[in-house]
């Protein structure tokens, strides 16, 4: 573009991550990025227009140094995302530069991060199963092939720990693309999981993203669509299936609550922002499988106060095929994942996509667990002894599936001292069908707790002196 061709403003004001701009010439559109500051490094993007001459903006990057009156250049594009296989391997920020410490990236096709759905005539309407190696998943939350699981919990229930061993499952033994996004996590979180990922040797297969807690909230805001777009591209060019793990769906829902805030608008319910269900939308719409490809995506919530019916969840329920509830009381039994086998649920287990023996299972697993749990204040206030000799074998059974549901994992060897373990579907199914047929009943419960097929239960049985 020509110097003269130039669309230049001037600073009217700023509050915080808030820029109002004046422009004589023409008003730059919506979502068009604007450049300030001594060496253009400042970078805000138009969110709204508030008369015929002033557009307001929001930060995604400091303002620090920025002044009133200082120069602003429309440089006529939105914000844009890097796309292609040179991108494997490598980890980037919401401007799609590397943050790896490694060379950039020469070269690569750049494009904008506002992209809309595919439209429904081209989406693909076949459901399939799409298998994690998790037993407690597996059996009772299957994930959807081109569809969107949530792992709901408040914090330190196990969410980051359980994505970090899905990617390991899923990427080692899974020919397709890994695309991590962080949005608003800790700068420890993705240092950790860059190097592991490294370790594991799945790192040539992934792509990550992050936008760090103390970026911007328009930074923290933006990435998920940037992280969509370098998906898509695999999806849609390269006939790839991606695997996307966004870490954490609440901490984009909080930086839109943030960037309302400061725009003015009056707050819906809980402080929430009025646009939050069509922003969801925004981006959870472009999560989907086309007959070239699917995009699959596994998304931690973090639950504010283990609140259930707070808006944040209730709008991410509406958009996900599987719900997997991580419990703080599972988690504080040592029985980790710490699923919670009668909150989680999927629109998969139903006997025409899973087949009829795993959905027989699956229900008998989980009605043995609710009887197990309506039985835990009798058992708490008088004892095992006054129960029926039936509801006996009923809390046996749960207690032995609860620990055979159970897993060592991968990611976490150097704390556990357990070797990790991947089990295939098959090998679930029949274990939890032994141990509800009372096979297990003269094994210890400890026997069963932290295996992977049900056949190293018998073997620790064996070898136990």
């Amino acid at each position: 573009m020509n110097q003269q061709n130039h669309n230049y403003g001037k600073v009217l004001s700023m509050r915080g991550s808030v820029v109002d701009v004046h422009f004589e010439r023409r008003l730059p559109g919506i979502n068009t990025v604007l450049l300030m500051g001594e060496d253009n490094d400042i970078v805000v993007e138009t969110i709204t227009h508030l008369n015929s001459r002033t557009v307001r903006c929001i930060a995604m990057t400091s303002t620090q140094g920025l002044a009133e009156g200082s120069l602003v250049t429309d440089t006529g594009r939105t914000l844009q995302a890097p796309v292609g296989k040179k991108l494997l391997g490598r980890m980037f920020n919401v401007f799609g530069k590397t943050i790896d410490k490694q060379d950039p990236i020469q070269d690569a096709e750049m494009v904008s991060i506002h992209q809309g759905p595919p439209p429904i005539g081209r989406q693909s309407v076949t459901q399939e199963v799409f298998q994690t190696g998790i037993k407690a998943i597996d059996l009772l939350a299957p994930l959807e092939q081109g569809g969107k699981a949530g792992l709901f919990g408040g914090a330190g229930v196990g969410k980051t720990v359980l994505i970090m061993e899905m990617i390991n499952n899923m990427v080692g033994g899974y020919q397709g693309v890994c695309l991590f996004c962080g949005i608003g996590e800790r700068c420890r979180e993705g240092e950790e999981l860059y190097r592991e990922m490294k370790q594991a040797g799945v790192l040539k297969n992934t792509v990550m993203v992050f936008a760090q807690m103390n970026e911007p909230p328009g930074a923290r805001f933006r990435v998920g669509h940037a992280a969509l777009t370098m998906a898509e591209y695999f999806r849609d060019r390269e006939h790839q299936d991606v695997l996307l793990l966004i870490d954490n769906i609440f901490r984009f829902i909080q930086a839109g609550m943030e960037v309302s805030g400061l725009m003015g608008r009056l707050p819906s319910r809980l402080g929430y922002q009025p646009t939050l269900g069509s922003e969801l939308a925004e981006l959870e719409e472009r999560i989907c499988n086309t007959p070239q490809g699917a995009i699959t995506s596994v998304q931690a919530v973090y639950v504010p106060a283990d609140d259930f019916t707070d808006p944040s969840a209730v709008h991410t329920f509406g958009h996900l095929s599987a719900s997997i509830v991580l419990s703080r009381k599972k988690a504080a039994e040592g029985l980790y994942p710490a699923v919670d086998p009668l909150q989680s649920s999927s629109s998969m287990l139903v006997p025409l996509i899973v087949g009829e023996r795993h959905y027989e299972v699956a229900q008998k697993a989980r009605k043995t667990l609710a009887d197990y749990e309506d039985l835990k204040d009798i058992i708490a206030m008088l004892g095992m002894e006054e129960l029926s000799q039936d509801d006996r074998r009923t809390v046996y059974r749960a207690r032995r599936l609860e620990r055979f549901l159970t897993q060592p994992f991968v990611v976490t060897e150097q704390f556990t001292g357990y070797k990790g373990k991947m089990l295939a579907l098959e090998d679930t199914i029949q274990g939890c069908e032994r141990i509800l047929n009372d096979e297990f009943n003269s094994y210890p419960e400890q026997a069963l707790y932290m295996v992977g097929k049900i056949e190293e239960a018998e073997k620790k049985e064996e070898e136990r002196p």
